[in-house]
């Protein structure tokens, strides 16, 4: 777990954009962590996928009302199925209820993938990401990012077979943020 980001001192005077500010807490905290990882999930559907990892966020204050971003989830589902090719679901919002940039990571059961939409079938992989409401260009690069990675089988393959959470959140913060270059 890591500090809690405050705005940097600026002999200028300038102060960070709240956007600015989520990209130095990915940078300090990391997209997701250990907490935010549910292994062996077992899901009637999506909505009780997305519900389940939603009150991980919700435990580890990432996400301060569950239920109205559920409903922003649920809303973005209905625009456009989030399933991606490979097993993968890959559920997203950006709410006013989300205090940071976070992903809570399911894996499914054996023989308990969820229907995400995707033409290739069920997902055992299902990636719930919540950005805040005014983040939109930092929602776009992280969900930019997670997508390029899930589209390379060995990074599928990888999240499948580690079987402990510490091990998914290290892989996951390694390999699906990749922060805008200087």
């Amino acid at each position: 777990m890591g500090a809690a980001v405050s705005e940097p001192e600026d002999p200028s005077g300038i102060r960070p954009t709240p956007a600015e500010l989520d990209t130095l807490r990915l940078y300090d905290e990391g997209l997701t962590r250990a907490d935010l990882v549910l292994l062996d999930l077992v899901a009637d559907d999506r909505a009780d996928a997305v519900d389940q990892l939603t009150a991980l966020l919700v435990a580890a204050g990432r996400v301060t009302d569950g239920p109205a971003f559920t409903a922003a989830i649920g809303a973005r589902e209905h625009q456009m199925a989030t399933g991606l090719p490979g097993g993968v679901g890959l559920p997203h919002a950006r709410s006013e209820t989300v205090t940071q940039a976070s992903l809570a990571v399911g894996i499914a059961a054996f023989g308990k993938r969820i229907d995400f939409g995707s033409a290739d079938g069920p997902a055992d992989i299902i990636l719930l990401l919540g950005t805040p409401a005014g983040s939109l260009s930092l929602h776009l690069e992280v969900l930019a990012g997670i997508a390029r990675s899930m589209a390379q089988p060995n990074v599928r393959e990888s999240l499948r077979r580690a079987y402990d959470a510490e091990v998914i959140a290290e892989l996951v913060n390694s390999t699906f943020w990749f922060p805008p270059e200087a």
